[in-house]
């Protein structure tokens, strides 16, 4: 018989007994017995003669049987769902009648792999400086047959109990169904670099045929606080140059991991487990300055502090000599100068309607003229720093007398009863005063005057009633000007003309000009009324043509002017107040001849 036969738990286990014997077949006595826990020897199996019968009332009653008769020397006991209660020695006798008895016996042993095993690490930090052994973690097997074994790794090494720095502490529990789970608590005294050491554990486990198979769990990581040895201290935002009206972030942190230790900068406490954050709004000028950071360790006690020097760029608000306004009489020269304050170095510049006119701090206006006024824009830039810039402005005033732009024509034609807008666009400082008149010593009430950069823009409505001229006078201490426009009222007539046919007359319709619109505030509005009449010239030109053929006609066919036999202009009764025109059918042979006063005379 085999010394042992392994078996995984529920599998079927088969124990072979081999003999020799001189006797022949059915000679033999075949009996099987197995050990008790108290070292008894109790049978479960009778094979005698051919004849066989387990033992009833054995645990093993109902799930053992034997195959062979021992004819050929062989038996095997076969037991089915084994169980751990099975692992006991089997005993296999053989009584011979010749020969005497002999026994063998075997070790049945039963296996079982454990479920997966766990880790668990420490919770909580674990800090460099506590005196006893702190707890790592806890790894755990369970359900294992036999009793399955733990080892600790660190960084993959094997980890040993000592008595002063790690201490491994196992634990057994025999679960209900006869399977073992072991536990294994892993404590150290930890120093700074375990916070980057990965610990786990491995277990070993028998399996049938002597092998030794090995599980290993995932690493885990400890959290370890140890004290600062160094701070670092920083601007986070903004990035670069500092300029005010800027939120500014300043960050202090340690080389350190403890979440015991307070930070402040400048004594203004922040609550933060490894970093401190101080975070200024809108700096000015007035937040540069040297900023300390203090790490505190409240287990040592020990202080540590760190500084960085913060400046504040700033530009002040630009000033403008003479401020905001400037008087340059016409034909002299004219100068001011822009300049700011600021912690870097700047540039100027000099804009009037968005173009750059003028470079450096001073502006220099030559020989001045009306279109040398209007306003100027000054920049200041820091370039170093973006967006750090100021912006001031000055008006420019040109002193002269009154000076009327010309408009593009003061002849103006237009139809009767329809309004004209006359614009009078004035240059000089002071602003002149413009009044309207026409010539027949009539004021006329003007709109709102309206300010310009170099004068004054004033507007009047007239209603064409006829000829008239209308002027513009502008008025100012320095001097006068004048500007006459010349209105010409055009009347429309509808011309009339006699046809030879049924049809009377024919009418031409004029019709009033539409006023003209202009962007140029110095220009009056001409209207398109001469067009109007040259179309009435023409269409009556044409309708005198029709007249004379027709005329021409009736003088070749004899009806007029003598021709002979068609018509006697002293013949009849018709007097001066009766002219006769004569009409001839071409019907009939018949004259008619039509009155003044329509009545009918046979020739």
């Amino acid at each position: 018989m085999e010394d042992r036969v392994d078996v995984r738990l529920g599998d079927t286990a088969q124990i072979t007994c081999i003999f020799l014997t001189e006797d022949g077949p059915g000679g033999n006595i075949i009996q099987w017995f197995y050990v008790t826990r108290t070292g008894e020897k109790q049978r479960i199996y009778y094979l005698e003669s051919g004849m066989s019968y387990p033992e009833k009332g054995t645990p093993f009653s109902d799930r053992i049987s034997v195959n062979g008769t021992g004819a050929t020397g062989e038996v095997v006991l076969t037991i089915d769902d084994v169980q751990l209660k099975d692992e006991v020695e089997f005993i296999c006798i053989v009584k011979s009648l010749t020969d005497g008895t002999a026994e063998g016996r075997t070790k049945l042993r039963v296996f079982q792999a454990p479920a997966p095993p766990t880790i668990v690490g420490a919770q909580k930090g674990i800090s460099i400086n506590e005196d006893t052994l702190s707890k790592i973690g806890t790894c755990e097997v369970k359900n294992g047959y036999p009793k399955p074994n733990i080892t600790w790794y660190k960084d993959k090494t094997p980890i040993r109990s000592s008595l002063e720095e790690v201490r491994v502490s196992p634990s057994i529990t025999t679960e209900s169904s006869g399977l073992y789970s072991v536990k294994s608590e892993l404590s150290m005294k930890v120093i700074k670099e375990d916070a980057d050491a990965l610990f786990s554990c491995e277990i070993t486990y028998f399996a049938p045929g002597g092998e030794t198979l090995m599980v290993e769990t995932s690493p885990i990581n400890i959290t370890v606080y140890y004290p600062h040895t160094a701070l670092k201290m920083w601007v986070e935002s903004p990035k670069g140059q500092i300029k005010e009206g800027d939120n500014v972030v300043i960050h202090c942190s340690g080389d350190g991991n403890n979440p015991y230790t307070s930070f402040s900068i400048n004594s203004k406490q922040t609550l933060s487990s490894d970093s401190s954050e101080l975070v200024l709004e809108n700096v000015t000028r007035l937040n540069s300055g040297e900023y300390v950071c203090t790490a505190l360790d409240m287990e040592s006690f020990n202080e540590i502090t760190e500084n960085i020097t913060v400046f504040v760029n700033y530009l002040e608000d630009v000033v403008i000599k003479p401020e905001k306004i400037i008087e340059v009489p016409q034909g002299e020269e004219g100068q001011a100068t822009c300049n700011a304050m600021s912690s870097l170095p700047t540039q100027t510049s000099w804009f009037k309607n968005g173009e750059e006119v003028a470079k450096g701090h001073t502006l220099i206006l030559n020989d001045a003229t009306f279109d040398t006024a209007g306003t100027y824009v000054c920049v200041v830039t820091a370039q170093e720093v973006e967006g750090l810039e100021r912006i001031g402005t000055l008006r420019v005033y040109i002193q002269g007398k009154p000076e009327i732009l010309p408009p593009v024509s003061t002849e103006i034609e237009e139809s009767m009863d329809t309004t004209v807008d006359l614009n009078c666009y004035v240059r000089g400082y002071p602003y002149p005063t413009v009044t309207w008149s026409t010539s027949e010593g009539e004021s006329l009430p003007a709109a709102p005057e309206t300010e310009t950069d170099d004068g004054v823009l004033s507007t009047v409505s007239v209603k064409v009633t006829g000829d008239v001229i209308v002027f513009c006078n502008a008025t100012s201490s320095l001097g006068e000007d004048s500007m006459a426009f010349n209105i010409k009222a055009i009347t429309h007539t509808t011309p009339e003309t006699t046809s030879p046919t049924i049809s009377p007359s024919t009418t031409v319709t004029t019709h009033s000009p539409v006023k003209p619109q202009t962007d140029n505030p110095s220009e009056t509005l001409k209207k398109e009324g001469s067009g109007v009449i040259i179309a009435v010239i023409i269409i009556c030109i044409l309708l005198l043509a029709i007249l004379g053929s027709v005329l021409y006609f009736l003088y070749k066919k004899g009806k007029i002017c003598g021709r002979s036999g068609k018509q006697d202009l002293s013949k009849g009764k018709a007097g001066k107040d009766n002219i006769v025109v004569e009409m001839k059918s071409d019907n009939t042979e018949e004259a008619v001849l039509l009155g003044v006063n329509g009545e009918k005379q046979l020739q």
